[in-house]
């Protein structure tokens, strides 16, 4: 399987070759200019690989939730790369993707990811992983205040993700008992969004590029504490 996965969801642009399970990833982090540099990224890791873009078997693509205008970069260009070449694509949960990164570099299985979400907010998910990293999410998605985020019955959960950084006092008062460590240094990577994406694809397939659509949760969330 050959799929080239994207992510401009945060402060990081990165685009990741998947090839049968080998991964090669380029990565900036570059704020406000994920826009310039995405598609030079895809080029180049095809041509060092002596590959087109239609002999690629999928694209993927963290679809959010994040940076309102990161997500809709990369969701852009997937569509546009998808329609050109006709390829299916497969949306990844940003949020899962960083769960896979903690699982990646440190071995962590049980996460709950906290990304900045900025008006005193955070984008919200637990997972627990499978011995490969598959995430499993336990609850759903969620941007709300971190006073507010759920507390899971159990212990031994890793904070993981830039949220962990920016509301760090009010995080672990709400969750104290729970945590077992913290790993805010964590966030989305493109080679994370190609390990899901090509065990989605395998097992489910992809969508049509016009059903590859973002997801930003903020704009279905009710303001409560």
């Amino acid at each position: 399987m050959k799929l080239l996965a994207f992510d401009t969801s945060g402060e990081a642009c990165s685009v990741a070759l998947w090839c049968d399970g080998d991964v090669r990833q380029r990565l900036e982090r570059v704020p406000r200019r994920h826009g310039e540099l995405v598609l030079a990224m895809a080029d180049g890791l095809l041509a060092e690989a002596g590959l087109r873009l239609a002999g690629l078997d999928a694209l993927a693509f963290a679809r959010g939730p994040g940076s309102f205008t990161g997500v809709r970069i990369a969701t852009a260009v997937v569509q546009g790369a998808a329609f050109g070449a006709d390829l299916p694509v497969v949306p990844v949960s940003t949020l899962a993707a960083t769960a896979h990164g903690a699982f990646r570099q440190q071995g962590v299985r049980r996460c709950l990811v906290a990304i900045d979400a900025r008006m005193d907010q955070v984008y919200w998910g637990a997972y627990r992983l499978a011995a490969d990293g598959a995430p499993e999410l336990v609850g759903d998605e969620a941007v709300l205040a971190p006073e507010a985020v759920p507390v899971p019955a159990d212990a031994d959960w890793y904070g993981v993700g830039s949220g962990w950084q920016a509301h760090r006092a009010a995080l672990h008062a709400r969750l104290a008992g729970r945590l077992t460590g913290e790993l805010a240094e964590v966030f989305c990577e493109a080679q994370d969004v190609a390990h899901l994406a090509a065990d989605l694809f395998a097992r489910e397939g992809g969508v049509a590029a016009e059903a590859a659509l973002p997801v930003y949760l903020r704009d279905r969330v009710t303001f409560s504490r």
